[in-house]
């Protein structure tokens, strides 16, 4: 079974380690605005538009990095849990995974297709926002519900 381009099964358990407090405290700091201004920091950036001020090509600019942070730590712990080898993977979990992969694709975009259509300004920009990480968080959801299920018929029921 050709699965180079998957990460060792020993990296998924710091993929949840850090995939659940990063998603929770990235909705959080989204949801209720939260920037201590510690996070606060000049920041090298390109096209800077600012409301009151200078548009530039590129230069730096005054920047909260909280939401980056977490958004790389989602974005790279998912992945991490996303596509790291099961123990025993064999055809059927790639399977599985190829059509989890194929399912969450098609949801996300029907997601998109219906924020276009029935959403606008800046609510149409929140779905946006969480957009980025939807293809992700269906994928991880649905691979995790198809494998403990096949475990479970199988009669073996540890996920690692």
């Amino acid at each position: 079974m050709n699965t180079k381009y998957l990460f060792n099964a020993r990296y998924r358990t710091l993929g949840w380690a850090v995939f659940i407090p990063a998603s929770i405290l990235g909705c959080l700091t989204l949801i209720l605005e939260w920037e201590p201004a510690f996070f606060d920091v000049k920041v090298l950036g390109f096209f800077i538009d600012e409301v009151f001020g200078v548009e530039k090509l590129v230069g730096l600019t005054e920047n909260n990095i909280l939401n980056e942070i977490l958004g790389i730590l989602v974005i790279l712990s998912g992945l991490l849990v996303a596509f790291t080898r099961e123990k025993d993977e064999d055809e059927l979990i790639t399977k599985i995974r190829l059509e989890s992969l194929v399912w969450s694709i098609y949801w996300n975009y029907g997601i998109l297709i219906l924020a276009f259509l029935f959403l606008y300004d800046l609510t149409f920009y929140w779905v946006m926002v969480f957009n980025m990480f939807t293809v992700l968080f269906l994928f991880i959801i649905r691979f995790t519900i198809l494998i403990r299920k096949l475990r479970k018929t199988t009669g073996d029921e540890e996920y690692d």
